[in-house]
């Protein structure tokens, strides 16, 4: 039987409760911007006594493929799968492919290579391989790819933070022979807690993945929520320009206090700093949750704060 408490744990922003049990307080005392997420997120309403009782139904699940066709601009030779959370088919995508190597350029989100590296794939960071990962923009420091990258039979292009800057989506290549791009619902919309993402590509990669998945994959207020949200494009341009306002402030704000933007998305910044550790500690004193890195000393990462956060961590810096 695997034992749980051996599975080594791979670093995120988010883990709160490790913020707490050193720093005091409760959930309600912090202010988290340690991840990626609007802090805003969008309004869920009009749910159904059907949507929480009922099997996902087929229509439904039609219904939110055609909103994230149209919102997403997808080409007609692309298929579109629904998923339980971006997480869930990054886990499984090593599997299409007879594992060999596949080329990941660091820094980047780590779950890609531990579930390359789950499925018997040899890691490198450069030259020819028979996968690669691109994650666009990237995290933690927004650098972005370009159709020339996409060189490889398999590639897995991950847009989980693209919908803040959609004209730069590489969509338009989703119709080549082993491409599969990545869409998160978590990020944009704020709805990490929902789980639901999308997998957009070769039909037959896609059909793949479709069949490993099983039935009933995605839960029926998921479906719901995700089709009207997709169909709701005033709330996203207003959301667009609301996010680049506050991180263009968050800048201000800590490039005034010594800190030097690396880059990043309108959904996170990341911050070369003199001590990550020490900037992260004096923050979370003030019970302000951020991010560091493992491979770095100076990175820092923060996301958008919202109400009184914005008070509290200008004075806490």
């Amino acid at each position: 039987m695997l034992d749980l408490t051996e599975v080594p744990k791979r670093d995120h922003g988010g883990n709160l409760s490790a913020a707490i049990s050193e720093y005091g307080g409760v959930a309600s005392d912090w202010v988290d911007i340690s991840t990626g997420i609007n802090p805003v997120p969008y309004p869920v309403k009009g749910l159904t006594t059907s949507d929480w009782g009922a099997l996902p139904d087929h229509a439904a699940m039609t219904e939110l493929i055609s909103a994230a066709r149209l919102f997403w601009n997808v080409p007609s030779g692309a298929a579109i799968l629904p998923a339980p959370g971006a997480s869930a088919l990054i886990a499984a995508i090593p599997a299409l492919a007879d594992p060999r190597w596949v080329h990941i350029t660091p820094p980047t989100y780590n779950e890609h290579a531990a579930a390359f590296k789950a499925r018997g794939w040899q890691t490198v960071t450069g030259g020819p391989a028979e996968a690669r990962v691109l994650v666009h923009p990237n995290n933690p420091d927004g650098h972005q790819w370009c159709a020339d990258d996409v060189q490889a039979p398999l590639v897995v292009i991950d847009e989980s933070f693209c919908d803040v800057c959609p004209t730069d989506s590489l969509m338009h290549l989703a119709e080549r022979p082993g491409v599969i791009i990545l869409k998160s619902f978590g990020k944009f919309w704020g709805l990490a807690g929902l789980r639901l993402g999308f997998a957009i590509g070769d039909p037959c990669l896609i059909g793949d993945l479709a069949a490993w998945q099983g039935p009933w994959a995605v839960s029926g207020p998921a479906l719901r929520i995700g089709a009207t949200a997709l169909r709701d494009e005033d709330w996203a341009a207003s959301t667009r320009t609301r996010l680049h306002q506050d991180a263009m402030r968050l800048d201000e704000m800590l490039i005034a206090k010594g800190a030097n933007l690396v880059g990043g998305t309108d959904l996170f910044r990341l911050y070369d700093v003199d001590d990550a550790a020490a900037w992260q500690a004096q923050l979370a004193r003030a019970h302000i949750w951020t991010r560091i890195f493992p491979y770095s000393k100076t990175y820092l990462r923060l996301g958008l704060p919202t109400g009184e956060g914005w008070t509290r961590l200008e004075a806490a810096l």
